[in-house]
């Protein structure tokens, strides 16, 4: 019976309610002709039950069953008309992932099998009807009890200001599996990040945000499976409620729940704010050619954006085979009810979107104002959560820097890449160089400098370590002829590319390495040091390794003399930081060339590789040197100026009169009476 006059009764997905004994499940399907509902026992093979969903609310398809209760596993049969080329992709013998389950028993999908396609596979050019079940090798969803005793209140109603936030990136897995001061069954989960060994190391270190690259539940790709890979960075969703199994310690059948809840509160508790990588572009089905997991068998034409030409093809604007349909009503829907189910339901404090213009996309148009990014700005929950966009993707007008919302902020490549460049030695004009420092103004015409999230390095690309000590990357063992990843090349001055005896080549990567960690944290704006980089973590070149699940990626814990010397000056940066967030509001800004003159409109346009500034905070006088060039005297201003940080110099040193500066150095001194 379709009842088009009331609304559905229940919110889409599963719940349980407990007063009534039962579930109620929900699902959207526009197309559909029927939805079988599948409830499978512990083994996860075969349904032990089917359940057609006989209510219908417009696109909603539900009932309430009872006796059914978390733990229970269960997912869909969607059936309907298989039309390719008008982007119908119906196949009743394929299982389909619930978008709104809360949580998925295991790994995606558990094995690999030609029968996860809705068409035959082996059959060139022809999309023949796969009549083949794929029970066995698509994981079940669970239902979810959403109990839980939280205790981090106070930290969601205060937060963390945004001029004070100080974003540590990094991955669940990587950060903790050969940390041995953890126990060895916790390693590399959830709870490893809520153990009081990360949290104390993350306190001593300084930062007060940690970003977690991707948990929704994600695939890993068939390419990569084959080749004995993983997709470890997990940019490959299946699910937007689920937090992935791979990382519970504790069971996946609603436990990783509670764990992702439990890590939360306990970093939370100890004033660590949380933020999520969330991927709303695409998912891992991928292109026409990918499996039938979940959305492409439950309505395929509404989930993706399809070609206009033949509905077969998809648009790829996010370079990894299909682009969501975010002018969709139900997907708007669903990106919104899942932002909301993190932040309300998980506790977490924001987000990062990758690819994010595909957010504002209305196809070839790029509209900031189109219905989700309205509907995120209105949203009385969501727009108190901190929002990072990823200002880029690969479709028509895709570079998006300095164009997102007032209340967004945006990784600033191009401090990223006018940084790198600045230490590399190159010239480049001197206001270039001081607009990256002071929030890239010129970028954020219209917001404040806390709009730009500065960073030198993130998981996309060279480690710092790495971008110091290769030229050239190096990606062979991820099985591509070494053409994956951007092309980082850089020449350092260093002499030799890679792992070298010659102590003074080493001492100049390690001054380069402080050189910009020194700017990462003086500049306006909010700063973002990828995780391990402090410790100087090496992936051997490998400036791409999203599909490296071992020691390339992991995080050693085993510290030299030379790396526990950096990770104690990253340590010093970050407190300087700390101490001075007046950084982002100084009473003045004086502008030096070499010759320690101050710098007018010619020199502004002029090239250099030399920059120098005196700002006043909190009543204290600091002059700030980066020299990216060969070693010269430079006058200082008038005055004793006390080395507080510096890439070359011992703290406490005073200097007066002409200093010599050295070359690619970086210096930060106090002015004292």
């Amino acid at each position: 019976m379709i009842n088009l006059v009331m609304r559905c009764p229940y919110p889409i997905g599963s719940t349980y309610i407990e007063e009534k004994g039962g579930t109620a499940f929900v699902i959207f399907s526009e197309f559909a002709t029927k939805v079988e509902l599948q409830i499978y026992s512990e083994d996860q093979k075969y349904p032990k039950e089917s359940v057609e969903l006989r209510n219908r609310y417009g696109d909603l398809w539900l009932d309430f069953i009872s006796g059914i209760k978390p733990g229970q596993l269960y997912a869909y049969r969607i059936h309907g008309p298989y039309k390719p080329n008008e982007g119908l992709r119906f196949n009743p013998n394929k299982i389909v992932i619930d978008p709104y389950a809360k949580a998925i028993a295991g790994t995606i999908p558990i094995k690999w099998d030609d029968s996860l396609f809705d068409y035959k596979p082996n059959i060139t050019g022809i999309f023949e009807f796969n009549e083949v079940p794929d029970d066995l090798y698509v994981p079940k969803c669970v239902v979810v009890d959403s109990n839980f005793n939280w205790e981090d209140k106070e930290f969601i109603k205060r937060g963390i200001d945004l001029k004070d936030l100080l974003i540590y990136e990094t991955h669940v897995k990587g950060f903790t599996i050969l940390n041995k001061e953890i126990p060895e069954h916790l390693r590399g989960t959830y709870a490893a990040l809520a153990t009081k060994q990360v949290i104390d190391y993350l306190n001593d270190l300084g930062v007060n945000v940690i970003e977690l690259m991707p948990v929704h539940a994600f695939l890993d790709d068939k390419i990569l499976v084959e080749r004995g890979l993983r997709n470890y960075w997990g940019y490959n969703p299946i699910n937007y409620f689920s937090p992935d199994a791979r990382y519970s310690s504790s069971g996946s059948h609603g436990q990783q729940v509670i764990e992702f809840k439990k890590m939360v509160n306990e970093l939370h508790n100890a004033g660590i704010a949380v933020i999520l990588d969330v991927v709303y572009n695409h998912t891992g089905e991928g292109n026409h050619l990918g499996p039938t997991i979940s959305f492409r068998g439950i309505d395929n034409l509404s989930y993706y954006l399809l070609s206009s030409n033949d509905k077969t093809y998809y648009i790829d604007y996010t370079g990894v085979g299909n682009t969501l349909n975010t002018t969709h009503p139900r997907v708007i829907q669903m990106i919104l009810d899942s932002l909301r189910y993190w932040v309300q339901e998980m506790h977490v404090d924001g987000f990062r979107f990758d690819v994010a213009p595909v957010l504002a996309r209305e196809y070839e148009k790029i509209n900031m104002n189109n219905a989700l990014m309205i509907a995120i700005r209105q949203d009385p929950i969501l727009s108190r959560a901190i929002l990072i966009a990823e200002p880029w993707d690969l479709g028509p007008n895709g570079y998006q820097l300095g164009n997102f919302p007032l209340e967004w902020a945006e990784w600033n490549g191009k401090y990223r890449d006018i940084i790198r460049r600045f230490w590399r030695g190159e010239m480049l004009p001197y206001g270039e160089i001081a607009n990256r420092i002071t929030g890239s103004r010129d970028i954020f015409v219209k917001k404040d400098i806390f709009s730009s999230i500065n960073y030198i390095t993130c998981h996309d690309g060279f480690t710092l370590e790495d971008l110091v000590s290769y030229n050239q990357k190096h990606n062979e063992a991820n099985g591509f002829e070494n053409k994956d990843g951007a092309d980082e090349n850089f020449s350092w001055n260093c002499g030799v590319e890679g792992p070298t005896d010659k102590q003074e080549i080493i001492e100049l990567r390690e001054r380069i390495k402080r050189n910009f960690i020194i700017t990462l944290f003086i500049s306006q704006g909010i700063p973002m040091l990828l995780g391990g980089d402090e410790l100087s973590r090496t992936q051997k070149g490998n400036n791409n390794a999203f599909c490296q699940d071992n020691e390339i990626s992991w995080y050693s814990w085993e510290l030299d003399e030379r790396r526990r010397r950096f990770l104690e000056f990253v340590k010093s940066a970050i407190k300087f930081r700390k101490e001075n967030t007046a950084l982002n509001f100084p009473k003045g800004i004086i502008w030096f060339n070499k010759e320690g003159k101050q710098v007018d409109q010619s020199a502004w346009n002029s090239t250099t590789n030399f920059l120098a500034f005196f700002i006043t905070l909190d009543s204290k006088e600091y002059l700030i040197v980066l020299n990216a060039g060969e070693a010269f005297e430079f006058p200082l201003p008038e005055g004793k100026w006390e080395v507080i940080i510096s890439s070359y110099k011992d703290k406490g040193v005073v200097c007066s009169g002409k200093e010599q500066v050295d070359k690619k150095s970086a210096t930060i001194f106090i002015k004292r009476v």
